[in-house]
């Protein structure tokens, strides 16, 4: 199950549709990977300043940030974790992108379902195979290649 909370009305009022697109980049990214991924999360579409006290308190940095991860690790209920996304970080850089706050979301979503379940960017490597998935994720949801910057 994906439970989507808007949390942050402020979501609805920019992007109407904010939680179905969520829910969507979810699945579709849980489908990309393999069966055995399979599980619960929540995604929380909240404001800056509740994803900056998440931040500070789970990461030891106090800025907001556009979207934490955190992983449930093994258990028996089958949750793989949670998101939280800041309305005004997402905003804020899909217009300096100029990239629709839709796609923008939906790419934040995969790229948070992939950090639930163990992908990382921290190398390149990593980076390279994270951002291979997150474009084929993105291609089944009709969103063009976030890092292609003449998209």
């Amino acid at each position: 199950m994906i439970e989507v909370q808007v949390e942050d009305a402020g979501w609805r009022a920019v992007l109407p549709e904010a939680d179905t697109l969520a829910m969507g980049a979810a699945e579709a990214s849980l489908a990309a990977l393999s069966s055995a991924t399979a599980g619960d999360l929540v995604i929380l579409l909240t404001n800056d300043a509740e994803v900056r006290d998440l931040n500070a308190r789970f990461r030891g940095k106090d800025q907001p940030t556009n979207v934490l991860s955190f992983p449930a690790g093994d258990n028996p209920h089958g949750h793989l974790g949670d998101l939280a996304l800041a309305l005004g970080v997402c905003a804020t850089e899909a217009a300096a992108q100029g990239k629709p706050l839709a796609h923008h979301l939906q790419h934040l979503v995969a790229h948070g379902v992939l950090h639930l379940v163990g992908y990382d960017h921290q190398d390149d490597g990593e980076a390279e195979t994270m951002e291979a998935l997150e474009r084929e994720i993105l291609a089944t949801l009709g969103v063009p290649d976030p890092y292609d910057d003449h998209a």
